[in-house]
């Protein structure tokens, strides 16, 4: 197929990208670069610097595209409440304009990165696609208001239409002469951070709250390896049916704890990792885990890798080789 990869040089995006390039399709990366990385873009890809407003420019209607995967958005929860106008703007705002363009130019299929934060708080554990979406900041607010679109645009307009929501992803996707990892600016992820304080690049990591009705009293997230929800991607492309909307789930289906996920950066890194306990965030959940029954009943989806130490082994491997690390 031929397909539109929106947001194709960031973390998510320039794995799928590569994944589809290796299926042998072809592929057109719309990016702007404001948070991708051009060194990320796979160089067999075709690549449009531009915003993912101007998405019209490159879906016309004679330039036969036969689906969409659409990872351009800003993905800050904390800014997305002190600039809570960027978000509107470019995620919704944005893949409404993006939208437009799919009708114009009649693409029959679209598959949309959506998040967990469009739950909250959840009130039930693991988490199903049906539980209450009740988002706590502007960035889940901004990505619900866009599955709620592409509902819509199901039911209107007879668009093939899949939303992934994400929880934790972690990891990097290193095969052959390939390495695709996370590398945000500025980073707000905790395993990323964990591992420049490993590396020496950070004096010490910050857990926020340690009195939370968990097992160890700090929060529990479910981690996802991004290569694992990378094939997800090619699998929802092709369960994608025309006039509907689904919607799936992805994570792990277990949780770890941060002082866990602590741990195991120090049992891979081989080095220490000094905390510091903070005071707890505004609207952080104390748990949150995925149900991912859905996916696998329906899409076949099984994780590879679904084990903590995998997860960081492949991310610390990533982070070595573009980042200096002091000696031990």
């Amino acid at each position: 197929m031929k397909l539109l990869v929106t947001g194709g040089a960031g973390y998510i995006g320039s794995v799928v990208t590569r994944m589809l390039l290796d299926a042998g399709h072809q592929v057109v990366v719309l990016d702007d670069l404001r948070t991708g990385h051009r060194a990320a873009l796979a160089p067999e890809a075709t690549h449009v610097e531009a915003s993912i407003h101007d998405a019209a420019r490159v879906l016309t209607p004679d330039a036969g595209f036969d689906g969409v995967l659409h990872f351009a958005a800003l993905i800050a929860a904390g800014e997305s409440m002190v600039r809570p106008e960027l978000y509107w703007q470019n995620n919704t705002v944005g893949s409404l304009a993006l939208l437009d363009a799919v009708r114009a130019a009649r693409v029959p299929r679209l598959v949309f990165s959506s998040t967990a934060a469009v739950y909250g708080n959840p009130l039930e554990l693991p988490i199903p696609e049906t539980a209450v979406k009740a988002p706590t900041n502007t960035y889940g607010a901004t990505k619900l208001a866009v599955d709620m679109a592409l509902t819509s645009e199901a039911v209107g307009h007879g668009l093939a239409a899949v939303s992934l929501r994400y929880f934790n992803v972690v990891g990097a996707h290193l095969t052959g002469d390939v390495a695709l990892g996370e590398r945000h600016d500025p980073e707000t992820h905790l395993i990323p951070i964990a591992l420049d304080v490993a590396a020496g690049r950070r004096e010490k990591l910050q857990l926020f709250g340690d009195d939370y009705p968990t097992v160890d009293g700090t929060c529990v997230r479910d981690y996802i390896h991004v290569a694992d929800l990378a094939r997800a991607h090619l699998l929802a492309l092709d369960a994608a049916v025309g006039g509907r909307h689904r919607i799936y789930n992805l994570g792990n289906g277990s949780g770890f704890s941060n002082r866990q996920v602590v741990e195991v950066v120090r049992e891979v890194t081989g080095r220490p990792v000094p905390v510091e306990m903070a005071p707890r965030r505004d609207g952080d959940p104390a748990e949150l885990v995925a149900s991912s029954a859905l996916a696998r009943t329906e899409l076949g989806w099984v994780p590879q890798k679904p084990t903590l130490h995998d997860m960081v082994a492949d991310a610390w491997t990533f982070y070595q080789a573009h980042h200096p690390v002091q000696p031990s």
